[in-house]
């Protein structure tokens, strides 16, 4: 039992203090950085627009589900869809949280690696689908929904506070669980297998990330939350480029997502994302693991404390750590709690309609403030827990079903 108690410690110590860094800075852009901003220069399908997109979307903390909204309300508010391929494939794989937790975790090299891989994956798969764009070869898809962004808070203390609130509670939130689901996988994958399990599969270092692409890419995995897991398989004796195919397809897809991208984008630019995905993150796994001197300057990176389980623990790392715990049990303690007030508060007034895909924060006020918009809607409740939008007012079911698909989710009968 303690070797799973001292796994997880060691875990856990390494990335708090990154992480919370990380979600400071989270905040900051949230509170302090215009959202209309990510419209206003992304409505070309060259280029420019598609790096611009990239380099949006790269430090922003959101996850393959979070990014989902977000990239639709681009489109749907002057973005190409070339530009919002570029932020859909881009943003789900780094943030700024990931790359100092990466960095704490894994070592410079891959800190620096997968902001970079993100940004090429993302601006080949943006260009492919400005080229079929540009040629009017794109599938038609329903995308006149009006969407408007929120404002900024006013004021220099109205912005602080929505800092640290949209940092350490409401990006909690979103990631908490799957940054504990990580770990706890992560130290499962320690302290169970064997120290030379991959070592026996080490020759064939492709056919590994074949396996890791299959079952990493309809899964959901936050980029925070598969750093631990990769760290774990790779003190087993897994390649560096492998635990990199981990890190970039992991976060970057899901089975929900590819049903709301091929909604909102079409089936061709869905191909385009998938295969650019998935491309990218083999022929970066291959350029790791092939290219010489590469792989053992990757591995040879990882940090002193991700190789032993039973390091010295400082204070500082024991009062961060203690932190980030206690912030994400406050955080998913007010999301179920508010999930159970909302189920002994509702009426027989309101309906409620099953959403498919909702899982963060970003879900939550994208879905609310959307069906709110809608006319003879009086009042609007998402319980993010159970997956469930409460209407109440004058308003026929199918203008709500529709409304809930166009912002880019599914209903669920």
């Amino acid at each position: 039992m303690m070797d799973y108690v001292n796994a997880f410690v060691s875990m856990l110590n390494g990335m708090s203090p990154y992480l919370l860094l990380g979600f400071l800075i989270a905040g900051v852009l949230h509170a302090f950085v215009p959202s209309a901003i990510y419209s206003r220069y992304l409505a070309g399908t060259g280029l420019r627009s598609v790096a611009t997109a990239a380099a949006f979307g790269i430090p922003l903390p959101l996850c393959s589900c979070g990014v989902l909204p977000t990239a639709v309300a681009l489109r749907r508010s002057g973005a190409s869809r070339a530009a919002s391929t570029s932020f859909l494939i881009a943003t789900p794989q780094t943030g700024v949280d990931s790359i100092a937790a990466t960095f704490s975790m894994m070592g410079l090299p891959f800190a620096i690696l997968r902001p970079v891989a993100a940004l090429v994956t993302s601006l080949i798969g943006g260009l492919a689908v400005g080229h079929w764009e540009r040629k009017g070869a794109l599938d038609d898809v329903h995308s006149d929904a009006n969407y408007e962004f929120s404002e900024l808070p006013k004021g220099l203390w109205n912005k602080i506070k929505e800092t640290l609130k949209y940092g350490f509670f409401d990006m909690m939130q979103s990631i908490g669980r799957w940054l504990l689901i990580g770990l706890v996988v992560a130290t499962l994958i320690t302290v169970l297998l064997p120290d030379d399990f991959f070592s026996t599969y080490a020759r064939w270092p492709l056919l590994n990330m074949f396996i890791i692409v299959l079952v990493a890419v309809p899964m959901y995995v936050c980029a925070t939350g598969s750093i631990p897991i990769a760290a774990a398989l790779m003190l087993k004796g897994m390649s560096p480029g492998c635990a990199l195919v981990l890190l970039m397809a992991g976060p970057a897809a899901n089975m929900a997502s590819m049903f709301v991208v091929n909604n909102a984008f079409g089936r061709k630019a869905t191909i385009v994302y998938l295969l650019s995905i998935i491309g990218g993150a083999i022929g970066f796994g291959v350029l790791v693991d092939y290219w010489p001197g590469l792989r053992e300057l990757f591995t040879s990176a990882l940090p002193h404390h991700a190789m032993h389980h039973h390091m010295a623990v400082s204070w500082f790392n024991t009062v961060c750590s203690v932190a980030l715990l206690g912030m994400i049990i406050v955080a998913l303690g007010a999301k179920y709690w508010k999930s159970y007030q909302i189920k002994r508060n509702k009426t027989t007034a309101m309906k409620e309609f099953k959403v498919k895909g909702m899982m963060c924060a970003h879900c939550k006020a994208n879905v609310e403030k959307g069906l709110a918009a809608l006319p003879g809607v009086e009042k609007v409740t998402v319980d993010l827990a159970k997956g469930t939008a409460l209407v109440e007012g004058c308003i026929p079911d199918q203008l709500i079903i529709d409304s809930i698909e166009d912002l880019g989710y599914q209903y669920e009968p």
